[in-house]
């Protein structure tokens, strides 16, 4: 098996003569966390969504565990274990924290779509949902309605859910966006903790978080690749100290 679990190669993305993501060439090794980083508008979220099928390449090659996946559709590359989270936490508000993850689990049980059956079957699987909420520092937290989570619980729910649906590669894509100091740490600190064994693929602003868990950094600016190695190489490269200009320079220099 290839140390590469995903690997692409002169991915484009046109909109009408307008490039968003420019011949990528990215190579994600298995085990790491892996960040694509890069000012707004450098291709980033596109990306993912080229990965994922959201969006279709106008020319390029995606593959996975050595196979290619550049024709396939979303639901088969998801079941292929590529999940990805989104930036606007998704979770059913309505639901609780245990019903949540309970659903993501349902995948591996035949009964995803069975809503109307009896509870007794699907309270089986809770060992499991209490698992993965332990994981996140939410299991206290199981009755709660999602709607009433903090922000930052949210996104560790989301987090929860996705490993629920076991993922060879997680992509997360902007999980720390809009929080405050002490959500950032918790929720940095939880992908830490369940990259564990696993391969994630994130797209982050915040150089903080980047430097503290990322084993390597691919950045892009107007859709093409600037630099890419570890945070000290990446850092100090002089054309992402270039894009990142004035403030974010400072705090690129600074983040460690």
């Amino acid at each position: 098996m290839s140390e590469y679990i995903l690997e692409t190669q002169d991915l484009t993305k046109e909109f009408k003569g307008f490039t968003a993501v420019d011949s990528v060439n990215l190579r994600v090794q298995r085990g790491h966390i892996h960040a694509l980083l890069g000012p707004n508008g450098a291709g980033k979220t596109t990306c993912f969504n080229l990965l994922t099928k959201f969006l279709t390449p106008t020319r390029g090659r995606i593959a996975f565990n050595g196979v290619d996946i550049t024709g396939e559709s979303s639901a088969q590359i998801a079941r292929r274990g590529v999940i990805r989270s989104f930036q606007i936490s998704a979770v059913f508000p309505h639901l609780t924290v245990l019903e949540n993850v309970r659903i993501g689990l349902q995948r591996f049980t035949g009964t995803s779509f069975h809503f109307w059956r009896g509870l007794s079957g699907l309270q089986k699987l809770d060992h499991r949902v209490l698992e993965l909420l332990e994981l996140v520092d939410l299991r206290d937290m199981a009755g709660v309605k999602a709607a009433d989570l903090p922000y930052g619980r949210k996104r560790a729910l989301e987090i929860a859910t996705t490993m629920a649906m076991e993922p060879q590669l997680m992509l997360l894509d902007e999980p720390t966006q809009g929080m405050g100091h002490e959500d950032v740490d918790r929720v940095t600190e939880l992908i830490k903790r369940v990259a564990e064994g696993r391969t994630v693929l994130m797209v982050e602003h915040n150089m903080r978080v980047v430097s503290r868990i990322a084993d390597r950094i691919t950045v892009l600016a107007r859709g093409a690749v600037l630099a890419e190695g570890d945070y000290a190489t990446v850092s100090k490269h002089p054309a992402v100290l270039e894009a990142y200009m004035g403030t974010e320079a400072t705090e690129l220099q600074g983040a460690h």
